[in-house]
């Protein structure tokens, strides 16, 4: 069981419900002056999906059903003080934390920056924050931190990027954001605190590597310009393509032997270790290297070598001026892959490896950040980009 650690010196106080939605499951978690006292996944059959035509027709389903949770396990709704949900894709934005607002909802329920179920969990967090509000209006209580409010923290499209990372090769084509905001930020948190130093006086490479792999360069706590995670500007990945030659691309997109679904899958989900072995298992791939199979040292050897280029690209943007280099994600535990890339870029700062990623643990603390006042919250804007 986690627990969160204090809050600028003092312990964690209130109540969390913290939501973050995938495409089959739901997860959540229930946390307890910052200790967690229930983590659930609801996993949703193939058959209750399908009765809906859109993913984001599921958040009433999905929220009856933590609800249901909820009470089953003996957890009073009046309780809870505020909700924290996973970030969706809308823009504009920076990092940090948002109330849920008509705006908000808006740009995720209609899918405006993409159709994904990371999109439910706010709309889930929201509807949630309201049935808490109505129970406790309904009973007389009076709550310690005010109304409830659902959040999300750190959402993946947030925007940071210096003028010049934006620009691509033609109009037509600037560089975007959407890299794992929510875990490479609550690791620069937590390296700041073990390290001693402030966020305003510290420049950083943080790679993350999961399915997906990013790298951002955080910067005076900004996040100044990353790779993005699903759109080919990127390193090979367990499941990603990552960045492609657009003439073989092209021609393969035209060639009539694929669907525009198939080319994106073989790009994404499809990419990267899968196309190559069938697995997205990385420990598989690093125990068939250390074997000796040619084309698995190969594979490994490319693996590290793309992420590499990526985290000096970044310390170019700065002048080479890095603080420190940061490895992260589900594959940082493999000690043969941040041993490897670590001898590749250890010559720009030192490296340092945070293994894992905690997303409900990282709202959580994002959560008794907000309780405690420490930090500011932005209100969305569907059209402008707002600091307020």
């Amino acid at each position: 069981m986690s627990k969160i650690g204090n809050i600028n010196g003092k312990a964690p106080k209130g109540n969390i419900l913290v939501v973050n939605t995938g495409s089959i499951t739901t997860k959540f978690a229930y946390y307890c002056d910052g200790e967690i006292l229930l983590e659930e996944k609801l996993e949703h059959s193939v058959e209750a999906l399908s009765k809906f035509a859109d993913v984001m027709d599921q958040d009433g389903m999905r929220t009856a059903a933590i609800l249901d949770a909820l009470r089953g396990r003996g957890i009073r709704l009046e309780d809870i003080d505020i909700v924290m949900c996973r970030g969706g894709l809308f823009t504009p934005c920076i990092t940090g934390v948002y109330n849920v607002n008509a705006d908000m909802r808006e740009v995720l329920s209609g899918s405006r920056e993409g159709n994904h179920a990371c999109n439910l969990s706010a709309l889930i967090g929201d509807n949630i924050a309201g049935e808490i509000n109505t129970l406790r209006e309904k009973e007389g209580i009076k709550p310690r931190f005010g109304k409830c409010v659902a959040y999300v923290a750190d959402p993946p499209m947030a925007d940071e990027m210096l003028p010049e990372c934006h620009v691509g090769g033609i109009p037509e084509f600037p560089r975007r954001t959407l890299f794992h905001a929510l875990n490479t930020r609550a690791i620069m948190r937590r390296f700041l605190r073990d390290s001693g130093r402030k966020a305003e006086d510290t420049t950083a490479v943080i790679c993350h590597m999961g399915g997906g792999v990013t790298i951002s360069l955080h910067r005076g706590g900004r996040v100044i310009d990353t790779s993005h995670g699903l759109g080919g500007d990127g390193p090979i990945t367990p499941e990603r393509a990552g960045c492609c030659p657009p003439y073989p691309l092209i021609d393969m997109c035209f060639s009539g032997q694929y669907t525009k679904q198939e080319i994106k899958r073989k790009l994404i989900g499809q990419g990267g270790a899968v196309a190559y072995f069938g697995t997205n298992d990385m420990r598989v791939v690093v125990q068939k290297a250390k074997e000796g199979i040619p084309e698995y040292v190969v594979f490994m050897k490319a693996f590290v070598l793309n992420i590499a280029k990526y985290i000096v690209a970044q310390a170019a943007v700065v002048d080479g001026k890095v603080d420190a280099i940061i490895l992260t994600g589900g594959v940082a535990y493999s000690k043969d892959i941040t041993d490897a890339i670590a001898k590749k870029v250890d010559w720009v700062a030192p490296v340092h490896v945070y293994p894992g990623e905690n997303e409900l643990e990282s709202l959580a603390e994002n959560g008794y950040i907000i309780l405690a006042g420490e930090t500011k919250i932005h209100t969305y804007n569907k059209d402008h980009l707002i600091e307020d």
